[in-house]
């Protein structure tokens, strides 16, 4: 499915042009269609400018986990401009966009994660994209709290953590989307009131 040759863009373009068709291509076909040299043919690029992007495979999956995720942290910031600024309205926006997050990421976020399972740059990726969130609470959290900052860090950390496996529960189905952003919430309130 060979395309006409693609028309010089700036860098930034390009990189965008095939994070998107590199989406396209997952979403038709599953990330074991993904590969540079496919994403180029589709581009109507040579090989080497998918390659001169993202390197490998795994760079180009990373590329599009953390566009999603970005995407996903800016509704979460959007959401919280908008947020009466009260630590319990704040919890509760902050704790509906987590678990939105994981099911309105759609099937491409979670076949991009299930390809890149056990991959090294992966587990790098991972952990800073968590810390990412830790901060992003701890900076969203501290007006509403007295703690010393290493102290609301590590209750941010704790977060974050319940966080993660509530939302592998409601994923297997066990508990639902509006439940796990409750339970999160009410953690949140009573994590920083005490």
């Amino acid at each position: 499915m060979s395309k006409t040759p693609s028309k010089k863009l700036p860098k930034a373009q390009r990189r965008e042009q095939l994070l998107d068709i590199a989406l396209s291509i997952v979403r038709e076909e599953g990330t074991d269609a993904l590969t540079l040299g496919y994403v180029a043919e589709r581009a109507g690029v040579s090989k080497p400018i998918a390659y001169e992007h993202f390197q490998t495979r795994a760079g180009l999956l990373i590329a599009l986990y953390e566009q999603i995720d970005a995407r996903q942290v800016q509704a979460l910031l959007d959401a919280l401009q908008r947020t009466r600024k009260r630590l319990e309205d704040v919890a509760r926006v902050m704790s509906a966009a987590y678990m939105h997050c994981y099911t309105s990421a759609g099937p491409e976020w979670h076949a991009i994660s299930a390809a890149l399972r056990g991959a090294e740059e992966m587990e790098a990726v991972h952990r800073e994209l968590l810390d990412g969130y830790v901060a992003l609470f701890r900076e969203a959290l501290a007006p509403y709290s007295d703690l010393k900052k290493d102290a609301l860090h590590l209750r941010c950390v704790g977060i974050i953590g319940a966080a993660e496996a509530i939302s592998r529960d409601m994923l297997r189905g066990l508990v639902d989307e509006a439940r796990a952003a409750e339970t999160l919430a009410s953690l949140i309130v009573s994590w920083l009131s005490s």
